[in-house]
């Protein structure tokens, strides 16, 4: 049987990031890391759809 929620329940609201989660989001060197690792993934992933 489902249990019935009320609105507003503390169950409905996301989690608040922690400080090292906040860090990283705002450390431009780690944003760059990551950008760097996303754009090799997808132009791997173009070469592959375009091999032959």
């Amino acid at each position: 049987m489902v249990e019935n929620r009320k609105p507003y329940e503390q169950a409905f609201f996301a989690s608040k990031p922690l400080g090292f989660t906040k860090f990283l989001r705002t450390f431009f060197f780690w944003q760059l890391i990551k950008f760097a690792i996303i754009n090799v993934k997808m132009t791997l992933m173009i070469l592959k759809s375009h091999g032959n």
